[in-house]
């Protein structure tokens, strides 16, 4: 059946992110939820991050505003929690990571990898206990399982738990790369047990318990990143999760943050993309706009064209969790793809911006530098890809 002219979209109008139309795959109360969130980050995120970046800092008084917004642990269902659905979830994820990677990354953490596991493995008690801090944004949280000589085969981690006759457990040893680590007041750490890998809920003022920040980064500086380090913290058992003991715990923790990845990086893109596009209309030069050369329009139009499909990715992807169908390996081919197409956006619109591309007066190198992380962390490019070669292959090349 044809479109009628007054239907069809007219050449150079309409959103120029949103070539494809995406919204009206969306609800009303999906694209409004979107729109609180991107007006979250239009006020309180885009005016100040440039700062937070330069200075390496993140302001720990946003857990609050992020938690009576309702984005914290967002996707979970009770104790405090809004439990919407995994698009809608998805679709903060993609606008809070417009403005930053290490928003986006403070909000993941404290939903999907701090508070998902006392909510899927926790008892009852320590649901009550602290989801409803948490998702009020009056608990910040952390998730301790890379370790320094333990990053994408976590199964070989050091950390170890050790139970005493009476009861407690003492836990050493250390992990790296940790978001949130030294402005948390409770941590999640995985440790090796003699019964199998545990998890343990570690308020951070535990003694022996000590969280050095992580200096000198050129990526995600606006998130706080640490060192765990664990010596002889003693905890009770009331603090151990009872409902795991293997690594299919923690795994399922970064199948969560992985998916609000997979939406985020094309927040990323699409704010790249955004700039390039507004720039190469002011730019002058030879007495036109740049956007009116031929090679200026090819990678706009890439880039644009990579915005579109990753979108669409997502809000697949994220239709099939909604309806429980999503499997692990789909996940990765999110999280893979998608950040990498978003990495190239940057790059590309990097060169559109020429040496404006550089400063932070423009979010361009922002994103590029913090997408450079995204790229490695919740799983390497390389990870993924074997995971998915396992799933067409059915061979294991993780060796």
């Amino acid at each position: 059946m044809s479109t009628h002219p007054d239907q069809a979209r007219k050449f150079g109008e309409g959103d120029p992110h949103d070539f494809l139309d995406i919204d009206v795959l969306l609800s009303e109360e999906e694209r409004l939820l979107r729109d609180t969130v991107r007006q979250f980050v239009g006020d309180k995120i885009l005016p100040d991050v440039a700062d937070w970046f330069e200075a390496g800092t993140f302001p720990k008084e946003m857990a609050r505003e992020m938690g009576a917004l309702g984005l914290l642990g967002m996707h979970l269902e009770g104790y405090g929690c809004a439990g919407t659905s995994a698009v809608a979830y998805g679709l903060a994820c993609l606008e809070l990571e417009a403005g930053d990677s290490g928003a986006r990354s403070f909000v993941s953490v404290q939903g999907s990898l701090a508070m998902f596991p006392i909510w899927k493995f926790g008892s009852e008690e320590q649901k009550q206990e602290w989801l409803p801090r948490m998702a009020a944004g009056e608990v910040i949280g952390c998730f301790g399982l890379t370790e320094p000589d333990s990053g994408s085969d976590p199964s070989s981690m050091r950390t170890t738990a050790k139970r005493e006759p009476g009861g407690d457990w003492i836990l050493n040893g250390s992990k790296m790369w940790i978001t949130n680590g030294s402005i948390a007041d409770v941590a999640v750490v995985w440790a090796r047990t003699d019964e199998g890998i545990r998890g343990f809920i570690v308020p951070t003022d535990t003694p022996g318990f000590s969280a050095p920040v992580i200096h000198k980064k050129l990526s995600l500086r606006a998130s706080i990143t640490s060192e765990l380090v664990l010596d002889d913290v003693r905890l009770p058992e009331s603090l151990r999760l009872p409902e795991v003991t293997s690594m299919r715990g923690p795994l399922s923790c970064l199948n969560e943050a992985r998916f609000g990845i997979l939406w985020g990086a094309v927040g990323a893109g699409r704010a790249c993309y955004e700039a390039a596009l507004e720039y190469s209309k002011e730019r002058v030069q030879f007495g036109t706009p740049i956007a009116s050369f031929q090679l200026t329009q090819r990678k706009l139009v890439e880039m644009m064209v990579r915005v579109n499909k990753g979108t669409l990715l997502a809000l697949h992807l994220g239709r099939m969790k909604d309806e429980g169908r999503l499997s692990s390996a789909q996940v990765s081919f999110g999280k893979m793809d998608n950040v990498r197409e978003a990495l190239w956006i940057a790059r590309e619109a990097r060169s559109v911006l020429g040496a404006n591309g550089i400063t932070l007066e423009y979010p361009v190198i922002r994103h590029m530098n913090n997408l450079e992380s995204v790229y490695t962390y919740e799983g390497t490019n390389e990870v993924h890809t074997l995971v998915l070669g396992q799933a067409i292959t059915g061979l294991n090349a993780f060796r």
